[in-house]
């Protein structure tokens, strides 16, 4: 039987997942497993090079068919500590913003916030010089004191519209067997349910505490809210 080709992302805010996965035989046998940057993980998928992935979520608009896989996602219920943008003056007085070439949700997400919430019509760079920047994941570790303002955009979308935020979830590009999906979802579960053991081992930054991190930040439910927090990202998203 053809394995299931399944692309994770190399963030520690997967490590959780991972464990989950590694840990279960029956999902183990069944995939073939890379681990990859959010926008190549999400691209994978589009290109139908994996059968399914953990995708920034304004990746769905570019696919013809998905399916959600399981409970679980990358989410937050208000400042999650690894999607910032970064920048050399108030918020309210930058006029370019440089996006993250890792990133496709979170570029997408502060993009939206400075249009709706802080009322900002800013350039918008890729590359060069810019007053501000976007970067998630494991490289803002320990950076909040290296420049003079930091804004987390998990805290500033809970300001805008009262709703937690779903910054990646688990899709597949095509219909999967039941019995796998299950097995995944239960996998998954395992691993969320004891996100402080992947701790051991990583690297130590000043200024960051991977446990209040990894069980407070975090919220790793694919909720009713949650859902409601894509629908109304992904509206915004096309709007941009």
């Amino acid at each position: 039987m053809k394995k299931i080709s399944v692309s994770a992302v190399s963030y520690t805010n997967t490590l959780p997942f991972l464990q989950g996965i590694r840990n279960s035989d029956d999902v183990m046998h069944a995939i073939d497993l890379s681990v990859d940057y959010p926008s190549v993980c999400a691209q994978k998928v589009i290109d139908d090079v994996v059968d399914m992935g953990i995708i920034p979520i304004a990746a769905l608009l570019k696919l013809p068919e998905y399916h959600i896989i399981g409970d679980y996602c990358i989410g937050s219920d208000g400042a999650v500590d690894s999607v910032f943008i970064f920048s050399q003056k108030p918020i309210t007085a930058i006029r370019s913003l440089r996006l993250d070439v890792q990133s496709r949700t979170s570029n997408g997400l502060a993009r939206i916030l400075l249009k709706h919430y802080w009322k900002r019509d800013v350039a918008i760079l890729t590359e060069g010089e810019a007053d501000a920047y976007v970067l998630i994941g494991d490289r803002t570790f320990g950076q909040k004191d290296a420049v003079p303002y930091v804004y987390d955009l998990g805290h500033y979308w809970k300001e805008m519209t009262g709703l937690p935020f779903a910054y990646a979830v688990w899709v597949s590009n095509k219909k999967l067997p039941e019995a796998f999906v299950e097995a995944f979802n239960y996998a998954l579960a395992d691993g969320v349910s004891r996100p402080e053991d992947v701790i051991a081992g990583l690297p130590l930054y000043p200024n960051f505490d991977y446990k209040k991190y990894l069980t407070k930040n975090l919220d790793f439910h694919l909720t009713a809210d949650k859902k409601e927090a894509i629908k109304r990202y992904l509206a915004f998203y096309e709007a941009l």
